[in-house]
């Protein structure tokens, strides 16, 4: 189950609060044009606050510098654009007002951001979280059932970003998967999962390997050439 994240506005951008007693300090962190701050468990929302007023500056030049890299865009993000999740396409419907993190809503993707320059950027932001954090589950489960089936064990599941390439699996067991996978048809994501998992097994793309995967998804073969056909779709 997917809670539901804490979020914080600050002139400029809106925070994503990670609460956790693993850590005694706090960290903030902008990564891929999101912003996030780590902090312990019990800390009050008003100290939360300061800091992330404290760090507005150091925030808000580190989102210029990640603006200024971004590609040109075939997105507007505004309502009435459509987006993928597991093969469907969703209709975005963007509110002003208090930002309200993405919900899907009727079949479509709603979500609130404040009115002003930023907003492209914001709306943005706030899908590739709502991505990340569904990602996060459908993944985490996906791994778990092909793990059983195949036989083997990673030593530890994550979902990053690339920008060539759908997952990777470490000579440690390590699997960390391409959070925009979850844009595509379900038997899709199965082929990515069953594909870096199988690397636990076989290292290289020898004929073992490919066998081992038809072993498990027979029809293999389309899901690896729908990939390639489309891989240009699943971008955000």
């Amino acid at each position: 189950m997917i809670t539901n994240p804490e979020y914080i506005e600050e002139v400029g951008f809106i925070a994503e609060v990670i609460r956790t007693r693993r850590v005694k300090s706090v960290d903030v962190r902008v990564v891929e044009g999101a912003v996030s701050i780590v902090v312990p468990k019990d800390l009050d929302c008003e100290r939360i606050k300061r800091i992330l007023a404290e760090r507005r500056l150091w925030v808000t030049n580190k989102l210029a510098l990640h603006r200024d890299a971004l590609p040109v865009s075939v997105k507007n993000y505004v309502s009435g654009e459509s987006f993928s999740y597991l093969g469907r396409n969703y209709r975005l419907k963007v509110n002003a007002g208090h930002f309200e993190p993405v919900k899907l809503i009727h079949g479509r993707l709603v979500v609130t951001v404040p009115s002003s320059g930023e907003q492209q950027r914001l709306v943005r932001n706030a899908l590739i979280r709502w991505y990340k954090h569904h990602a996060e589950q459908k993944l985490q489960l996906k791994v778990e059932r092909y793990a059983t089936i195949i036989g083997v064990e990673p030593s530890s599941i994550g979902v990053k970003s690339f920008k060539s390439r759908w997952g990777s699996c470490s000579a440690q067991g390590k699997i960390d998967l391409n959070w925009r996978v979850i844009m595509a048809p379900n038997r899709i994501v199965d082929y990515v999962v069953v594909h870096e998992l199988t690397h636990l097994k076989h290292h290289d793309h020898s004929p073992q390997f490919w066998k081992q995967v038809e072993r498990v998804l027979p029809d293999y073969l389309v899901s690896k050439a729908w990939l390639k056909d489309n891989a240009m779709r699943l971008v955000d």
